[in-house]
């Protein structure tokens, strides 16, 4: 069974009086343990696919399966689930939690899923270098700290599917390697499907395949 299938997606937006085509016809899938890449130019709606398959976004057209569910027209609670248990997402914009510290936005999924893993815990923030940073606030990171704090967050619970949105935009090329092979060691520790939105060429040659995508659609 393919971890990701999407059939015909479409997605519009409404943009001041104009419809804005987003997505058109795209269809693809990922297999289990597969990773990857998602290129194209800015807008041409990479970021859109991921949020439709985290289902923190719905499409106009088409169906969408994450591990065999349904998520085209699934509730708001079935989503919830699907985002505790089934994805862990890297989002563009970080979105930690100020309020709580890099080790408390770390173990969040955890949390909210009813688990403790502490040794995971701890060895994400070591391999991600934020042991001496683990009890400062978001507000006091750098945006690298951020992104690496937000890559461990998304793996903690090892999900089966990975969503990232440019995981290595902010980071040098020592904490973008870190961050590619904690991206790719997921396939190893779970068969995670790894799906990656990026202009590193860099990581996109270490995905098993790439899918390149231009003004809403897949164009090879």
């Amino acid at each position: 069974m393919p971890a990701v299938v999407l059939s015909h997606v479409h997605k519009r937006y409404r943009r001041g009086t104009s419809d804005v085509a987003a997505l058109e016809d795209v269809s693809f899938s990922i297999a289990e343990g597969e990773r990857v890449a998602l290129v194209g130019p800015s807008g041409c709606g990479k970021s859109t696919t991921l949020n439709l398959i985290s289902g923190v976004d719905r499409c106009d057209r088409g169906a969408i399966h994450v591990r065999g569910l349904d998520i085209t027209n699934s509730t708001e609670a079935s989503l919830n689930s699907l985002r505790r248990g089934l994805v862990g997402i890297v989002f563009q914009q970080f979105h930690l939690m100020p309020h709580l510290t890099v080790e408390e936005n770390i173990i969040l999924p955890l949390a909210l899923a009813g688990k403790r893993d502490p040794e995971r815990v701890r060895e994400l923030i070591e391999r991600v270098g934020l042991r001496e940073r683990m009890h400062h606030f978001p507000s006091e990171l750098s945006g690298g700290e951020q992104q690496r704090a937000a890559v461990a967050r998304a793996l903690v619970h090892r999900p089966p599917v990975v969503l990232a949105d440019e995981p290595t935009g902010n980071l040098d090329s020592h904490a973008g390697d870190a961050v590619m092979e904690l991206l790719f060691g997921s396939r190893r520790e779970a068969s995670a499907a790894v799906l990656l939105v990026t202009h590193d060429a860099r990581l996109a040659a270490r995905a098993d395949r790439i899918i390149h995508m231009n003004d809403g659609r897949i164009e090879a």
